[in-house]
């Protein structure tokens, strides 16, 4: 759908948009530091500080809590090869009984609060040797204890590992995580930064959490180095939990499997990057959103098995050629938990699947509780194409406990 002026400064293509998500994006709208419009994307719900589902553009500064607490927290999906044959696997070679793939997958990926890898990471040395580490490395101990045993594991929420099937039966590989504890911590620093830098120079702002940090000095530089930093962990987690996500798969089917050569997509969806738009160099900070150059593909995941799609950017400038980043939250974890019920979600689940020993800790993560995917797909028509639509066969997630 074209986009809609829903307010001063902010277009909206999102058809399904309550009062405060809509205010809550003026207000971002009204910040000094943002040049241009705010685009709502069609899966726009209220977040902290800034909406998620938004792309704002700034000249010279960056909003810290924009970007959010997960930096870098997006979605990679992997087309699986049959390793002895030039051709994808198909649904048809896989066991009737996939319960198994589950337990292989929790055995290999550390899901849930407090479950992370035990021992020494090989993967973490090799991740420091090519990016270094961020700047509060040295005196934020809780960060260097658990920084190497959290690459390569899920965290909970609604992060989760899938394996997907396409409209010709091929098997896919899909999954959807961040920088886990380590960004939360540079996030959450920097952006109390921000707002003690706000605060002394007495600038007002509608919501504190709206601060930003000015390019040419101290503080933004270092967020900036710290804010690539995540962005590279997270993609570096994505990547070895892919990984072992198919040492899974191909354990429990029995056969040698790989990733087709042209088959990885990995998209941020929380994460600011310099790019140029409106003729000058902007920070553009999707906070739930996805790149969508014209040509660009992505993964728009639906909620908990309910089916993803793969896209194709067409480029649109309005959005800053961007697109949206999933369903969307229709309601909070709190509201979904009094509303729903385990046999709502055993429902919703069934033909799939999934840890239904955990339901009753999942029930947050029912379909029912974000927005209608197919929906959001038609708001954004003019944002991206559909190049393949994902079903899913089984699906992992973190729970509360990462038991069960």
């Amino acid at each position: 759908m074209p986009p809609v002026k829903v307010a001063e400064g902010v277009l909206s293509w999102a058809s399904v948009a309550d009062e405060q998500t809509l205010a809550q994006a003026a207000r971002t709208a009204g910040v000094a530091a943002v040049h241009g419009h705010v685009a709502l994307m069609p899966d726009a719900h209220l977040g902290k500080g800034a909406t998620v589902g938004s792309v704002i553009p700034t000249y010279r500064s960056i909003l810290p809590s924009a970007v959010g607490v997960d930096i870098g927290c997006g979605v990679v999906a992997g087309r699986v090869a049959d390793g002895t044959a030039a051709r994808q696997l198909q649904v048809q070679n896989l066991p009737d009984d996939l319960d198994p793939l589950i337990d292989e997958w929790s055995r290999r990926i550390p899901a849930g609060l407090g479950n992370w890898h035990r021992a020494g990471n090989p993967h973490w040395q090799r991740f420091v040797a090519d990016h270094g580490l961020p700047s509060l490395w040295h005196t934020d101990r809780k960060m260097a204890d658990r920084g190497p045993l959290q690459l390569g594991t899920l965290g909970s929420g609604n992060h989760f590992l899938e394996l997907c099937a396409d409209s010709e039966d091929g098997v896919w590989i899909m999954l959807h995580s961040g920088s886990r504890g380590t960004g939360n911590r540079l996030a959450q620093h920097h952006i109390d930064v921000a707002k003690g830098l706000l605060r002394r120079h007495l600038v007002d702002l509608p919501d504190l959490d709206l601060a930003y940090l000015v390019a040419d000095t101290t503080e933004f530089d270092t967020y900036i180095a710290d804010l690539r930093w995540a962005q590279a962990y997270a993609k570096a987690n994505r990547d070895r939990m892919l990984h072992q996500a198919l040492d899974g798969l191909q354990q429990v089917a029995g056969r040698r499997l790989r990733f087709a050569d042209d088959g990885v997509i990995d998209n941020h969806h929380n994460y600011a990057a310099l790019e140029h738009h409106q003729g000058r160099d902007l920070w553009i900070t999707r906070k739930g959103a996805i790149s969508a150059r014209d040509g660009e593909l992505g993964v728009v995941p639906g909620s908990m098995g309910t089916g993803s799609y793969v896209v194709r950017g067409l480029g649109n400038p309005a959005s800053y050629m961007s697109a949206a980043h999933g369903a969307g939250r229709a309601m909070s974890r709190r509201a979904a938990r009094k509303r729903f019920s385990v046999d709502d979600i055993e429902r919703a689940m069934q033909g799939r699947t999934w840890q239904r020993r955990a339901a009753r800790s999942l029930i947050d993560e029912i379909p029912g509780a974000y927005k209608n995917l197919d929906t959001v797909m038609a708001d954004q028509a003019d944002l991206v194409q559909v190049v393949a639509a994902l079903r899913t066969i089984v699906n992992y997630k973190g729970t509360e406990s990462g038991r069960w």
